[in-house]
């Protein structure tokens, strides 16, 4: 798997950018991934909640050059389709999201979010702790 074949999820990215400890996945592999609009969504506006300053967020999402998805038609049905069998892990629109697009573009996803180790929806999902 090289960079550009990982699909970042919000809490990935948000980890790595507040420094946070990543143990079972190298964080220098997020730079390139691709990310569902949706999840860039979720990360400028957590990145805002916890008071970085907006040029400070856009710089740091340059650095990391990712290759930002727009959430069309396709992804929207494949996200859908992925409710019920998610539905036990609590699994939001923006995970969904971020799965459904690594089914589509045949990459596995990062997450820091443990639980998505515990659904099968045919995507490898890898947990950076």
């Amino acid at each position: 798997m090289n960079d550009a074949d990982i699909v970042a999820d919000a809490s990935a990215v948000i980890a790595l950018l507040v420094g946070e400890r990543f143990t079972r996945f190298d964080p220098l592999r997020l730079p390139n991934a691709s990310i569902s609009a949706v999840n860039l969504s979720e990360v400028l506006a957590r990145l805002q909640e916890i008071g970085m300053p907006e040029g400070e967020i856009g710089m740091a999402l340059a650095r990391l050059n990712l290759r930002v998805i727009a959430f069309d038609e396709p992804q929207a049905r494949a996200t859908a389709r992925l409710r019920s069998a998610t539905r036990h892990a609590g699994l939001s629109l923006a995970d969904r999201a971020c799965l459904a697009l690594g089914g589509i573009l045949g990459c596995p996803v990062v997450t820091a979010d443990r639980v998505w180790a515990s659904v099968d929806v045919g995507v490898e999902v890898v947990v950076i702790r």
